[in-house]
């Protein structure tokens, strides 16, 4: 099973990352099961004004480990910078469970952070919350910027990168805890060459895509209980558990943006970007109007604002001139790509010449087969595609995989249309 390295080790602490999802919840549900000591972590990534009732946070940040303190069980360790996750859930919107409150809103909100105690309650292990509100700051300040510059950005990669597989680790650390263990839908499993990350046994459900960024050697230390399993199956697993998140939908949003209205965001953090641009067809001539560059992606069909009698998408964007290309989806083909920020997770040597890959270019998109090589000491991957591709966005991520293991990959910086 996904969690197999350390069964000889039935002591080992794990640290669960815990959403207040179904899947996180059976991740540290099929720990507490297997032996280990488990304890529960709530990332607080905040939004202003809001208090999490009964919950209080401990902060983690740089330089700021005299506030981490040790997680022993205890309510209030360290001078009561940690709280016991125990008694009722706090109150709000949801259906009624057992006298309890079911949230039912996207993850990381205060519903999420009283259903996670719940059901660490509900399996007897330690909860804590972690404050990385400051933290956050850069995935939003992240996803703005790349708005701003014309490119697609993936805040839900960035933020496995730098919080759930950066800054949690290094709580983990604070608390001796051996392993940080999630509900992501993929395996990690040892082999002659090191550790592997592989894709998810339910392929409708596989988030290997969103993990390439977790450096190698962090492989060490990463457990993904669910991914061995179906969905449906995880559902089950809730039930059989008592856990009373077992029907909680998944969430389907951005989490810091909930009502999906990622332009007004960027207006709001970035006031400069809402300004008229001009809409150009393939030819450069000017054919309509729009309100910043920022509200449209790549590949965009729908809600572009002028009409031809036949599809348009938008096919490039120029931040610095705030100007929209549309044309037909012909356009939007490319035969390759270039790639920075690269992360691999094999042994480097061999991919100086082309391999054979399958690669991936957006989270939701099947992995197509194609050829890579790294060039400049590593620093950059090139894809071949075998049959172009259409909406190869940059600043979205390209995954390349050898099999069901994920080789590497790297931030999408330009394409070759085809």
């Amino acid at each position: 099973m996904a969690y197999h390295r350390a069964m000889a080790r039935p002591k080992a602490k794990v640290l669960v990352a815990m959403s207040g999802g179904v899947d996180s919840s059976v991740a540290a549900a099929l720990l507490v099961r297997a032996g280990y000591e488990v304890v529960g972590c709530f990332m607080r990534l905040g939004t202003p004004g809001e208090e999490l009732e009964g919950l209080a946070e401990v902060g983690v940040g740089d330089g700021d480990e005299e506030s981490l303190a040790r997680a022993s069980g205890s309510c209030g360790v360290d001078g009561g910078s940690l709280a016991r996750a125990s008694g009722s859930c706090c109150g709000g919107g949801g259906r009624s469970e057992g006298g309890v409150r079911i949230q039912h809103r996207g993850c990381c909100s205060i519903s999420d952070a009283a259903d996670a105690r719940m059901v660490a309650a509900e399996l007897g292990v330690p909860f804590y919350v972690c404050n990385f509100k400051k933290e956050f700051g850069r995935i939003v300040d992240y996803f703005v910027a790349e708005y701003a510059a014309g490119r697609t950005p993936n805040p839900c990669v960035r933020c496995n990168d730098w919080l759930k597989f950066g800054k949690l680790h290094d709580y983990a650390r604070q608390i001796d805890a051996d392993f940080v263990a999630s509900g992501h839908y993929a395996r990690i499993e040892d082999g002659p060459d090191g550790p592997a990350l592989l894709r998810g046994v339910d392929v409708s459900k596989d988030q290997s895509y969103v993990l390439f960024g977790a450096p190698r050697g962090r492989l060490l230390e990463m457990m993904l209980p669910v991914g061995a399993y179906e969905k449906s199956r995880v559902r089950e697993l809730a039930q059989e558990f008592g856990l009373p998140v077992f029907d909680k939908p998944d969430s389907q949003e951005i989490c810091f943006v909930p009502d999906d209205d990622y332009a007004g965001l960027v207006e709001r953090r970035s006031p400069g970007a809402a300004r008229a641009g001009a809409i150009l067809d393939a030819e450069g001539r000017t054919i309509g109007e729009h309100g910043g560059q920022h509200r449209f992606t790549i590949g965009q069909r729908r809600g572009v604002g002028v009409a031809f009698g036949h599809p348009i998408y938008v096919v490039e964007k120029d931040p610095r001139a705030n100007t929209i290309t549309v044309g037909p989806r012909e356009m939007l083909m490319s035969g390759g790509l270039r790639a920075g920020e690269v992360n691999w997770l094999v042994d480097e040597s061999g991919y100086e010449e082309w391999r054979r890959v399958r690669v991936k270019i957006r989270y939701n998109a099947p992995p197509v087969e194609a050829q890579c090589r790294l060039t400049e000491g590593g620093e950059t991957l090139e894809v071949r595609f075998d049959e172009a591709q259409a909406s190869v966005a940059p600043g979205q991520a390209v995954v390349c995989y050898e099999g069901e293991r994920v080789v590497g990959g790297g931030w999408i910086r330009e394409t070759d249309r085809a």
